[in-house]
């Protein structure tokens, strides 16, 4: 079984930068991908970002590649997602999502665990 806990979300104005945290518990949280999914009211939800166990490969929607960089501290068992340049259009619930362990995480199908999910708000 494994926890997530987001945080860091809040109110900000365009142009801003904030910091996502999400604090995992668990032992396998090594070999898990994890990424970063967000939702905005009455839309799906999409994926954004996601890393590798290893922390060598990332991925990023279009929609954020270049503002937004996701890292992992394996030791820590955290992830975080780093937003800058943020936008009105970046205003949604952000979750954080552990893959299955050793497997890809490319969809919202391959989810193991979720968190419960940290509003960002960007004002224009």
């Amino acid at each position: 079984q494994v926890q997530l806990v987001e945080s860091g979300g809040g109110l900000v104005q365009a142009g801003d930068s904030l910091r996502l945290s999400c604090a995992a518990s668990g032992r396998t949280f090594s070999s898990r991908a994890m990424g970063w999914f967000r939702q905005a009211s009455g839309k799906e939800r999409e994926l954004i970002a996601t890393i590798r166990w290893s922390g060598g490969s990332t991925y990023y929607a279009d929609s954020v590649k270049g503002r937004f960089t996701i890292s992992r501290d394996n030791a820590k068992n955290t992830v975080s997602l780093q937003m800058n340049s943020l936008k009105p259009e970046d205003t949604a619930v952000y979750f954080c999502a552990a893959g299955r362990q050793g497997r890809l995480l490319t969809r919202s199908g391959d989810v193991d665990y979720w968190g419960q999910g940290t509003q960002v708000t960007v004002s224009s």
